[in-house]
């Protein structure tokens, strides 16, 4: 998976052609704390994706998913699952932020995390004069950047038009908000960051094992079953109908866009929108 405006989850698919639906998916951590940071969307943005539909579909599933999943399974923090269970604001994930389309501004939390997430495009009159006045400044700040000197070791980069809360790596990094490279150095105080922390100890879920995701976007972690008891729960009968396959989705592809608006309409999210492209 890529970094950057160029970030992609991929799923692996198990298809039954013969009735042309998806039984399951195999999914990461990024995917699951995807699907997870879905509850976390303010409704009016929903409401703003749906239009005139109500609110049906498989957001439900989710929502249990995260009350049936084990503790051990979940990041270490006790107000992991209150957070999704019972939110007051979006949390984003360094993996999944750039997943939906930068359609509004970031909303700040009490963690300082921003998510970019599903309304009306931006106001391009507001846009300009920010990209303007950016412009404007850019020389300067970047002239403080070479001037300042930073204590310890640099290790993240942040947005020099300050637009938005996100932290990266890497200062090729565009902006998921302005589209500028994220090149401004900031300097961690407290917990040392690194590119693992940053991959691995964010979101909501552990990177400990591979989920199963359902049609109905019912999670769990994936069975240490063989191959031929996970079918036989599926009652197939012809091997030769099962399929594979792996499935990229991203902002490019507005699958984010999709999966939410299918999840709130079908019981069968991934059929819908990976297979009969309904969405």
């Amino acid at each position: 998976m890529s970094s950057s405006s160029t970030t992609k989850l991929t799923l692996k698919l198990l298809i039954d052609t013969k009735i042309e639906r998806v039984l399951f998916a195999e999914a990461s951590k990024p995917v699951v704390d995807f699907l997870f940071n879905m509850l976390c969307l303010p409704i009016g943005n929903v409401v703003k994706l749906l239009n005139k539909n109500e609110m049906v579909g498989s957001l439900g599933n989710l929502y249990q998913s995260v009350e049936n999943l084990n503790h051990n399974y979940m990041q270490s923090d006790h107000q992991t699952k209150d957070i999704l269970l019972n939110p007051s604001a979006p949390i984003g994930s360094i993996e999944i932020f750039h997943l939906f389309p930068p359609l509004q501004k970031a909303l700040r939390t009490s963690s300082g995390v921003s998510d970019f997430i599903l309304t009306a495009e931006l106001d391009d009159d507001e846009d300009q004069e920010e990209d303007e006045e950016y412009d404007d400044e850019e020389e300067e700040e970047t002239e403080e950047d070479d001037e300042e000197t930073i204590g310890g070791e640099t290790l993240l980069y942040v947005c020099p038009k300050k637009c938005s809360y996100d932290v990266t790596c890497d200062k090729t990094t565009l902006c998921s908000r302005c589209k500028k490279p994220m090149n401004r150095e900031t300097s961690c105080v407290g917990k040392k960051f690194d590119e693992e922390y940053l991959s691995i100890n964010n979101g909501f879920v552990k990177d400990v094992v591979t989920f199963m995701v359902m049609d109905d976007l019912s999670i769990q972690p994936m069975p240490t079953l063989s191959g031929i008891t996970i079918l036989n729960k599926f009652n197939i009968k012809e091997m030769g109908t099962l399929q594979e396959m792996v499935v990229e989705f991203g902002v490019e592809e507005a699958s984010g866009s999709k999966l939410l608006k299918a999840s709130l309409q079908s019981k069968m999210v991934l059929t819908s929108v990976f297979i009969k492209k309904e969405y």
